[in-house]
């Protein structure tokens, strides 16, 4: 028996389609969207004007969007933290985490990060960032490919195969720089000798200059749940130093964070 066209299934009765229209609008705030009129927002969650409008409303209402009396443009407002702010404080990983990250973070003065993976991405829920400031944007909330990060690929490594194949074909492959893998099969190579080795690493993948190395945070279940990371110019590190020095310490930290 086939399954029926996606058009024909019936659509969830749980969903609240009025939330996740609202949440639409804030999600399309961004680093090239900081300020946005009415008809963007309106074109760019696919709303006519007139919905957009009574979200828009609603949402600057509630404390969520502000909106500029000269330019008419709306933008997000402070409050808007409120949610990462309840994450973290509520999260039993980044708790468990926050001393073992600030001690590595002090005895490596790298940037430090707990990332989790979201879909095809890694999420950096933590961050902290060195005094020899990398030349990337990557804070905390940042988003990056699963496929061509240290973490993201030691998080990889500890699932089951057929859904690390699925993770991958359903990534957007491209050259970020002349290093980045250019194939589902060198991804899904790297991610069994991250397995292999237990811990993944990275160099110029994304960005230029840029190394770093992973290791998995497991779960009282065994299952992964997060990777944490250091990176490191290699304007400072060859290779070969990188490898040498840092693949044991992000291992430590991840075992000291895991659950098991």
């Amino acid at each position: 028996m086939q399954d029926k066209p996606a058009t024909a299934r019936r659509e969830d009765p749980l969903m609240v389609q009025s939330v996740a229209k609202a949440f639409r609008v804030l999600t399309v705030f961004d680093k090239g969207h900081g300020s946005l009129t009415l008809s963007q927002i309106a074109q760019l969650t696919d709303m006519d004007v007139s919905a957009a409008q009574r979200f828009t409303h609603t949402l600057t209402q509630l404390g969520y969007l502000k909106r500029d009396p000269v330019t008419r443009q709306f933008e997000l407002t402070i409050k808007t933290l409120d949610l990462a702010y309840h994450y973290t404080r509520g999260s039993r990983l980044v708790d468990r985490a926050m001393p073992v990250l600030q001690h590595l973070s002090k005895e490596t003065q790298e940037a430090i990060s707990l990332t989790i993976l979201d879909g095809t991405e890694i999420v950096f829920v933590t961050r902290y960032l060195s005094r020899q400031m990398l030349s990337t944007d990557v804070i905390t909330g940042s988003r990056l490919p699963a496929y061509c990060t240290s973490p993201g690929r030691a998080i990889l490594s500890c699932l089951p195969e057929a859904e690390v194949r699925s993770i991958v074909e359903a990534s957007e492959l491209q050259a970020y720089t002349s290093s980045t893998p250019k194939s589902a099969d060198d991804i899904l190579d790297l991610v069994s000798k991250a397995k292999l080795d237990g811990h993944a690493v990275a160099f110029e993948e994304i960005y230029h200059g840029d190394a770093s190395v992973a290791a998995p945070i497991l779960g009282s279940n065994g299952a992964v749940v997060a990777a944490v990371s250091i990176a490191v110019p290699l304007a400072r590190f060859s290779r070969e130093e990188v490898l040498a020095t840092f693949p044991k310490l992000v291992v430590a930290a991840a075992r000291s964070i895991s659950f098991g």
